[in-house]
Formats: C-alpha cells, sequence, structure tokens
C-alpha cells in the first residue's frame, strides 16, 4: 500500500520517493527509509510550495517592500496553520522556534520561579533535560499506562504549593508506544497543574487537539512533520510566556530601545528575536495543513504496515521487540529491537550497505529508556512513514533473517568509530564531489 495512489493525499507522497541508492556490491536499489522517527524528508508538496515562495522570499514585520508584505502574509498564515494542526484555543500563543529541543527550552525558561515540574525518566532529551533545580521529579517509567497515571498523580500530591507542570511524550520515540495523555491531563487539572507535550513523535502520525487531550502547550518540529527546513513551534497558553523574560534578546523581540532601556513586544514577537526562517516556517505550516486533509488515510497506511513489520520481525530468530508497557496499547510506527548476538552498529550498516535500508541504532537521544528496555546495550529503531510501503518492510524482515542465517556478504570495520563496509566502494551523489 503507498499513499501516491489515494488521491485524496496524493500531495502528501515525500519528494524522495523512489530514490534509489548504491549498495557495495555495484547494483543500485530503491532506497527503502526507516528511519522517519529521526528526519523525514520533504513532501513533494512541501517542496513544490516552497519553491514557488522563493522568489517572493523577503523580510518580515518591518518592510514596506511587496515582497516583504508577501513574505509577512506567507509567515502570520504559518501561525493560523499550526493553530489549527494543533486545534489550539484562540487564545494560545504560537511560538516559531528550531524544532522541539528549541521549544522546550523556551518553556523551561519561562515557566515561573519555583515551579514543580514532574515527568519520566525515558523521556526523549528534549523533554528530559532542560529541568533543573530541586522541584524537578524525574519518575521511573511504571509497566503499565494505568500505573504511570498514578505515578503521576502521586508526584503531583508530593510537590509543594506553587505552580505545577507536567512534561509528558506524546509517543515514545523510542518504541512508538503511546501516553496516555487525556488520562495523565485529567490527574494534572485535579492538582492544580499545567501539562507540556512533546508532540515530536506523535504530531507525523496522529491528529493533535489541545483542547480535547486538555493539555496547555505543545511543542513541535517541522524536521519530523516533513518539512526539513529547519523550523520548529510552541504552542500553548500564553500567560507565562508573556510574563517570562525573552528567550533571545534581539531585534524583532523589541518595542523601543532607548538610551534609558528596552520594552519588549508582549505577544508571540516577544520570543522570535532575529530575521526568522520565513522558508522554514511556510514549509512547516504547508506540511501541516497537507497532513491534516485526511488523518484516516495517513493511520490505515501505518497501521497496516506497522502490523506487517511487526509480523515479520517476530519471523527473525534471536530478536526481541522493546517495549515500555506491558499492556499491548496503541503506538505510531515505530519499532526498536535487538538482535541475539549481533551489535545494533553492524546491523544498521550491512542493511544499508547490502539491502538499502536506512535504520537507526544507538540509544536515540532517550539514553535512559533505551538502556533500561536493552540491559545497558544500544539497540536498531525502524520507523515507518507517509513513503514507505511494503515492499521495504518486506526486504528489511528478508534482509535481517538472511544476516542472521549467513552473515554479511562484504567486510566491515570502524574506521571513524562506527561500523561500515571497508572498503566502501559506494559513489556519493555528484554534488558532493
Amino acid at each position: 500500500m503507498t499513499l501516491a495512489l489515494d488521491p485524496v493525499v496524493r500531495t502528501t507522497v515525500p519528494a524522495t520517493l523512489n530514490t534509489r541508492v548504491p549498495l557495495v556490491t555495484g547494483e543500485t536499489v530503491e532506497y527503502a527509509n526507516l528511519d522517519h522517527a529521526a528526519s523525514a524528508p520533504c513532501l513533494a508538496a512541501v517542496r513544490d510550495a516552497v519553491d514557488e515562495f522563493l522568489p517572493w522570499y523577503a523580510s518580515v514585520h518591518r518592510g514596506a517592500g511587496f515582497a516583504s508584505q508577501v513574505s509577512t502574509k506567507v509567515y502570520e498564515r504559518a501561525r493560523d496553520a499550526l493553530r489549527r494542526f494543533v486545534d489550539a484555543r484562540s487564545s494560545d500563543a504560537v511560538i516559531f522556534t528550531r524544532n522541539t529541543t528549541d521549544s522546550l527550552n523556551l518553556l523551561a525558561r519561562a515557566v515561573p520561579r519555583h515551579t514543580s515540574v514532574v515527568l519520566f525518566d525515558t523521556e526523549h532529551h528534549a523533554a528530559l533535560l532542560p529541568w533543573r533545580g530541586p522541584n524537578v521529579r524525574r519518575i521511573a517509567t511504571p509497566r503499565t499506562r494505568l500505573a504511570a497515571v498514578s505515578a503521576v498523580d502521586s508526584a503531583l500530591a508530593e510537590c509543594p504549593e506553587g505552580p505545577r507542570l507536567v512534561v509528558l511524550t506524546g509517543a515514545s520515540n523510542v518504541t512508538g508506544e503511546l501516553l496516555p495523555v487525556r488520562e495523565i491531563a485529567a490527574v494534572a487539572r485535579k492538582h492544580g497543574a499545567r501539562i507540556a507535550l512533546d508532540g515530536a513523535q506523535l504530531a507525523p502520525h496522529r491528529r493533535i487537539s489541545l483542547r480535547e487531550l486538555d493539555v496547555d502547550y505543545v511543542a513541535v518540529s517541522g524536521h519530523k512533520l516533513y518539512a526539513p527546513f529547519g523550523a520548529g513551534a510552541l504552542v500553548g497558553r500564553a500567560d507565562w510566556l508573556r510574563a517570562a523574560a525573552p528567550y533571545l534578546a534581539g531585534g524583532g523581540a523589541t518595542k523601543n530601545v532607548t538610551e534609558g532601556g528596552v520594552v519588549w513586544h508582549s505577544g508571540e514577537e516577544r520570543h522570535e528575536a532575529g530575521s526568522p526562517n520565513t522558508v522554514g516556517v511556510y514549509a512547516l505550516g504547508v506540511a501541516c495543513e497537507q497532513l491534516s486533509a485526511d488523518w484516516s488515510a495517513v493511520t490505515a497506511h501505518e497501521e497496516e504496515l506497522l502490523g506487517r513489520l511487526r509480523r515479520g520481525l517476530a519471523a527473525v530468530p534471536g530478536l526481541s521487540e522493546l517495549r515500555l508497557f506491558d499492556d499491548d496499547g496503541d503506538r505510531v510506527g515505530t519499532v526498536s529491537f535487538v538482535v541475539e548476538g549481533y551489535e545494533p552498529g553492524w546491523l544498521a550498516a550491512v542493511l544499508s550497505a547490502e539491502y538499502g535500508i536506512g535504520v537507526r541504532d544507538g540509544a536515540f537521544c532517550a539514553h535512559i529508556a533505551t538502556r533500561r528496555l536493552t540491559g545497558g546495550q544500544a539497540a536498531l529503531r525502524v520507523s515507518l512513514g507517509l513513503g514507505t510501503t511494503a515492499e521495504h518492510v518486506d526486504r528489511l524482515a528478508l534482509a535481517l533473517r538472511q544476516i542472521t542465517a549467513r552473515g554479511a556478504r562484504w567486510t566491515y570495520g570502524k574506521p571513524d568509530g562506527r561500523w561500515a563496509p571497508t572498503p566502501d566502494p559506494r559513489a556519493v551523489p555528484s554534488f558532493l564531489r
């Protein structure tokens, strides 16, 4: 199944579909990109929109020229597109950033002093690391979703009086499992806490509604959302953001500067100092509109391939799939695993060099989660996206069976600390020569 066959979502096809890559054997093969959780390729519709916009690219908000006016409209319409994409409240701020990491660091700088922060220790580093101080409570992730809700409840009950914030991922970037966001939000409300959602892995796969989930903030990354042009966003309640010092000091955040001091903007501009990434913001807005066109088709495509993938992996000798929770609940198209007797980095190199398959090995910027689930080792991660096909999934399962049965057909070493073919006869694209 491929979304390219569905006229409703024809424009949600990655521009990289049908890209061919060289193998060490001298052949070429269609690239099986199974690393969407790291960065998703650009949608064809996004690429086309950016190409159409580039002749009009200019400064935003302060230029009198016609191109500047066009660019300003593009920038602000993208803000509206993000607000619709996450079903934000009309009073919510939409602040453009570089990515989810940038967004959550911005929020960490904006929370009131002495805010108690509660989060699971298995979060992605973008959500785990920005929070500092004695009022940060890291909870060891329980083995069931119900226990996770109870753990947040207990942690919030122990927090001192004052502002409280729960930081939670929507979908694990290690296992793809969905967290019980709505249930945890209800617990947060009981204790007068706000909740910030790391939506990096959830947003490309599922519709997000701030209102329905009853969360206060969500952070997303364009490079996960098929808009790899360096933009992200923080969307959420404006009061803490309005009261906080500007995230960056500089032009655009200032209302007036005199010899005696500075008057800062109070709206979104307060945290958007400097010339913004207008092209990236536009690309992000277009990608959000494309994904929103038919969520049912996006979800059906992924669910069919995820089932096929897990069945194929189950047939690989010695393969163990990683899971946060014992209960097999809803998940997006991400699966991490280990294969007994095989180093993940070596497997990833063989899959790339001999089969044209791109996967991720390591601890996935979630070191605590990955190493806890593997007993201290690295793992291999496969993640699906809009351009994934049944052939890609089947090729991976076949490749793993062949590698575990007969080994590699080439020699591999660590010339730069990572596994790679030795020698590597594959030629880089001509633009790199």
